[in-house]
């Protein structure tokens, strides 16, 4: 058994996609973006417990889609929440790894690597990001103030975000609040330090229609 549990979320309805689909469920590729990331994270570790949070009411319709796929990867499903704090507080419950990965649904092309750079770290360190340094350049608006940052100084940050089960359990003892952007935002809270290790460039949040075209591009390349 494996010593990793992975929670993919895809609790949302992804409003800025457009349209009445949840972009979890559009397809690239002729198969939903949603079932290439399961799949993903299964090739790389085939024992790893698989936990989705999906909106209650598209349950059905995964469902649906996995017959429809023939896909047969063991995994199990929570509610997701209003926000993707209680997806995740929900998850949880399922848990039994000792660590916890935490992945976006509609990130579909992390690399292998990626997985076990994360996978590697957090069994070293406890808690760990990937990150990309930022390319364009920095500028800080705010009033009347309007400055250039050092860029060198920022990076993104994507998933999967990977913690030792008793920090992420402790994170998710502090009350909601709209101060938390991710995972890793709030196990820093708690007062746990974060690893980065690298990402990879064609890890992107599929989040748009441009982003849509550019999934297309990437699959088939």
């Amino acid at each position: 058994m494996s010593v990793f549990s992975i929670i993919i979320t895809a609790g949302g309805i992804g409003r800025r996609m457009g349209g009445d689909l949840p972009k979890q469920f559009l397809e690239i590729g002729g198969k939903p973006i949603l079932m290439h990331t399961l799949k993903l994270f299964h090739s790389y570790d085939s024992t790893a417990q698989l936990v989705l949070t999906l909106p209650e009411e598209w349950k059905l319709f995964w469902e649906d889609l996995l017959l429809k796929h023939k896909c047969e990867i063991p995994h199990s499903i929570v509610d997701g929440g209003k926000e993707r704090y209680f997806s995740i507080k929900n998850a949880l419950d399922l848990c039994t790894g000792e660590f916890i990965a935490v992945h976006d649904g509609v990130r579909p092309f992390v690399s292998l690597k990626t997985i076990e750079r994360c996978f590697l770290a957090v069994q070293e360190f406890g808690q760990v990001v990937p990150v990309l340094p930022v390319k364009e350049s920095l500028r800080f608006i705010q009033e009347n103030e309007s400055k250039s940052l050092d860029r060198t100084a920022y990076f993104t940050v994507q998933t999967p975000q990977c913690f030792k089960r008793s920090a992420l359990i402790e994170a998710y003892k502090i009350p909601f609040h709209s101060g938390i952007t991710d995972d890793a935002s709030l196990v820093e809270e708690a007062g746990f330090f974060i690893h980065s290790v690298e990402g990879n460039e064609e890890n992107i949040k599929v989040t748009t229609p441009l982003d849509i075209i550019l999934a297309d591009f990437l699959l088939k390349r």
